[in-house]
């Protein structure tokens, strides 16, 4: 990029940030055009938002995530957008959408996701209203909402003349709930599209409170601790030649870990499956197993999975590298080694990221909707975003439709917030595009 393009960027980047004193009367003529736009499409949007619902998009449901793909590949038909769809068999997963609108602006990537967590063989399948303000149903917010108000913000720059300018990659996965594999080959897609982006944003629901926005996220990868000893009697146990077996070497270890890295701000781990004795085998699906032993014989094998979580890519290797130290002193006649799955990668609270805030931020005053703050990253999970973080300037996610309970069977959505928050990302939209 050269000099005069990043001072261009700069200016107009720090225009967009810049104080303000009086709310609604900062928004431009264009602006006031994209909200009138919002409003006049709310009704479009519920119903699009009740259909999507109520098509069951369970993650391993390849049918219903492309069928949810197609529909909403129609609608960005529809404003212009070239779409394609990505075949998702070499990853194991249905697939992912892809829709772009090149233009002469700076590139803005938006990121969504079509799959829930609700299998075709869950008792939840349908929306259901609640009163004139919420409702229930799966992926309602997590989050078909986001990927509504993403859709229908993009229709409203339309309506106002503002999008034919715009620069615009949108990408909907279609297994963010449970990833393909290899995870390299399900990312490839939206790794690709952040190339040369100005900003990426991410629709998910965030912490649910629609005065909060999330610039942060933790990882979420995963280790595998195998212990070894030498079998033999109980009785001998600790004798030279026998030593601690391998349910005493993974007991120290994890003792350490503990002691060791308890505490620190934004890390976690977690051993969350062991199996220990005489044999010891963890299944293909990393998540059972089978292990067999008797109380006389000293443990010859041990198998600890668990998760770790961190805010930074140097949290996350200087952490590894601290459970490597600990695993490699070993207590008699035992062996030990730990290998790491890293998973989604962190997204970590960069001032690129503070600044598109900022913008999303005046977005919502200038509109009269109050301030929006960043969230704990405690309280956000993993997200497809994440995957971007390191490659775009400016990262924001969380700006999604509100609600509670993602996840479960009560999945609520605050159903008028979905104008509001669509008029918040137009708003942002416009002024990237600046």
């Amino acid at each position: 990029m050269s000099r005069f393009s990043t001072l261009r960027i700069s200016l107009a980047l720090a225009a967009a940030i810049a104080p303000v004193r009086v709310a609604a009367q900062q928004l431009s003529p264009s602006e006031r055009a994209v909200a009138r736009a919002v409003d006049a499409h709310n009704a479009e949007a519920l119903a699009l938002l009740h259909r999507l619902v109520d098509i069951n998009s369970g993650t391993m449901n390849f049918a219903g995530v492309r069928q949810v793909g197609d529909v909403l590949r129609r609608e960005f038909d529809a404003l212009g957008f070239t779409t394609r769809w990505v075949d998702g068999a070499p990853f194991g997963r249905a697939g992912h959408l892809v829709a772009e609108h090149p233009g002469p602006g700076p590139k803005l990537l938006l990121i969504g996701h079509l799959d829930t967590v609700f299998p075709s063989t869950s008792g939840f399948q349908r929306w259901t209203q609640l009163d004139d303000s919420t409702a229930t149903g799966p992926g309602i917010i997590d989050m078909k909402g986001g990927d509504v108000i993403a859709l229908y913000a993009l229709r409203a720059l339309k309506d106002a003349g503002q999008l034919d300018r715009m620069n615009v990659t949108v990408v909907y996965d279609g297994d963010e709930e449970y990833a393909g594999a290899p995870l390299s080959a399900a990312r490839a897609t939206l790794i690709e599209a952040a190339r040369g982006a100005r900003a990426a944003i991410g629709f998910e629901d965030g912490a649910g409170d629609p005065a909060t926005a999330v610039i942060s996220r933790r990882s979420a990868g995963s280790w595998t601790l195998v212990t070894t000893g030498n079998a033999g009697h109980s009785s001998q146990i600790f004798r030279s030649d026998i030593g601690a077996g391998a349910v005493f070497e993974a007991s120290r270890i994890l003792n350490a870990f503990y002691t060791q890295l308890r505490g620190e701000q934004y890390l976690t781990f977690n051993p969350g499956l062991a199996l220990g004795g005489t044999a010891a085998q963890l299944d293909s699906d990393e998540v059972t197993g089978r292990a067999a032993g008797e109380t006389n014989v000293v443990a010859r094998q041990m198998t600890v999975r668990g998760d770790i979580r961190t805010l930074s890519p140097e949290q996350l290797a200087a952490t590894q590298q601290t459970m490597r130290d600990i695993v490699s002193h070993h207590l008699p006649q035992t062996g030990a080694t730990i290998t790491f799955d890293d998973g989604y990668p962190p997204m970590a609270p960069t001032t690129g990221n503070k600044r598109l805030l900022a913008v999303y931020d005046q977005a919502s005053r200038d509109l009269g909707f109050g301030a929006v703050k960043a969230v704990d990253p405690s309280r956000a999970g993993a997200a497809d975003v994440a995957f971007v973080a390191s490659q775009v300037p400016m990262v924001i996610d969380g700006i999604g439709l509100s609600g509670h309970d993602d996840h479960s069977e009560k999945e609520t959505a605050y159903l008028n917030w979905l104008p509001r928050l669509t008029k918040r990302a137009a708003v942002m939209l416009h002024r990237l595009s600046q």
